[in-house]
């Protein structure tokens, strides 16, 4: 065999930078900045009843706990929108100030006019143009929530999809291409409505008086290869902060597959400020899952760290017990449970890397890779264990106890390596 060297060295893949405003989403002291030069955001969403302030700020704080840097909650009602404040002071008791986003369709403007506490409790608003009023209505309805956003200095998600899409945009949008001498296929034309629908609400809102870096604009739809097209073309139009999501991505698989899929090209070609990953839960599965993917997708492509890696082969016909399979759960497990204490006792520990490997093979390679690893023997999984730390052989395991031993290893390393940084 020969081995051909090449001239040029094999470029190392990165994100290309972002090129978009930077907006801030503010509660108290904590500052979230959006776009720019900042990192990516996950945000996510409620799925309580806001009249229920207490379980809505039950909920808000498990997703934050998780590593969602925004909540979204519904404000759909008159008695919603005053639960509002109480959710903000439940949370503020808890010493968690994570921003509250409030979703407003159909009565929005009057549910920010009607209740000035929620107005305020709240961090930003979310808009969608496309149900905001119909003919002359939609415009002035609209200006209303424009013009308390901007007395309380408030940012504003301007959140067309494709599943309430602006009727007026679209019918004149479909009278021009029918006098075009080549018609664009209806998708194409439901493209162009999205971002001119975000566009142009955009614009109407600086006019009335909202500071253009309060603006984040969104352009949700279901499918992967629609929501690359149109994001990229809403990129390149203009350089407000972006959210990005599918809207409806599904369930389980699906739905985190298609989200991780459409979410990586945009990122990767620098396209995206915030992100959100919808999925529906499945029966029994915690809210929280959705912040999970989306916090994977970001450290996935090297954008963000948020909790230790554990890196756990598949298994194959070496590995005939469950054991491996056991104890990386247990780590994984264990990790993200310690995080929210972690991120402010050992700062820099959500860089950490973990291998737990399932016999001999790559096992040794694998965990001298990491900062600490295990690697089983493979068969039956019984014999012994070596574990690796900072890439030397430091002690073998043996036992039915080597989850727990391994476990406290892991405790050990990082209050050592990561101790003296706080």
């Amino acid at each position: 065999m020969t081995v051909q060297d090449s001239e040029k060295a094999i470029d190392i893949a990165s994100p290309l930078p972002r090129k978009s405003r930077q907006a801030k989403v503010v509660w108290r002291n904590n500052v979230v900045t959006v776009g720019g030069d900042a990192p990516v955001r996950v945000q996510s969403m409620t799925n309580t009843d806001t009249v229920d302030a207490v379980e809505t700020a039950i909920q808000v704080r498990q997703l934050a706990q998780a590593g969602s840097e925004m909540v979204r909650i519904t404000v759909n009602t008159p008695e919603a929108a005053a639960a509002v404040p109480y959710i903000r002071e439940q949370l503020d008791r808890m010493g968690e100030y994570v921003p509250l986003v409030g979703d407003f369709h159909y009565n929005g403007h009057r549910l920010l006019t009607d209740y000035p506490e929620c107005a305020q409790a709240l961090s930003k608003y979310r808009i969608n143009p496309g149900n905001v009023g119909k003919g002359d209505k939609k415009d002035k309805q609209f200006g209303q929530m424009i013009e308390i956003a901007a007395k309380y200095d408030k940012a504003v998600r301007i959140g067309v999809n494709w599943g309430s899409m602006d009727q007026e945009i679209m019918a004149e949008l479909m009278d021009q291409n029918s006098k075009r001498a080549k018609p664009w296929e209806t998708r194409q034309v439901m493209y162009e409505a999205l971002i001119t629908s975000a566009i142009t609400s955009a614009e109407l809102a600086k006019n009335i008086g909202l500071n253009p870096d309060n603006i984040i604009l969104s352009c949700k739809v279901s499918g992967v290869q629609d929501l690359i097209s149109v994001y990229r073309e809403l990129a390149r139009r203009c350089d407000y902060a972006l959210h990005l999501g599918l809207t409806e991505a599904g369930m389980g698989t699906k739905g985190t597959v298609a989200s991780t899929a459409a979410l990586s090209v945009l990122l990767q070609e620098g396209i995206g400020d915030t992100i959100r990953v919808s999925l529906t839960p499945q029966p029994g599965e915690a809210r929280t899952q959705e912040v999970v993917v989306a916090s994977e997708i970001l450290q996935a492509l090297g954008l963000r760290v948020f909790v230790p890696s554990v890196t756990a082969c598949p298994g194959c016909g070496r590995t005939t017990s469950t054991t491996f399979q056991e104890l990386a759960k247990k780590i994984d497990d264990f990790l993200r449970g310690e995080m929210p204490v972690w991120r402010t006792q050992y700062p820099g520990v959500e860089a950490m890397k973990v291998a737990v490997m399932g016999c001999i093979v790559n096992g040794p390679g694998e965990s001298k890779h990491a900062d600490i690893g295990i690697s089983l023997p493979g068969n039956g999984e019984a014999p012994a264990a070596p574990v690796f730390i900072d890439g030397e052989k430091a002690l073998t395991l043996r036992g039915e106890h080597i989850a727990e031993e391994f476990q406290t290893l892991v405790l050990q390393y990082v209050q050592r390596r990561y101790g003296s940084a706080s």
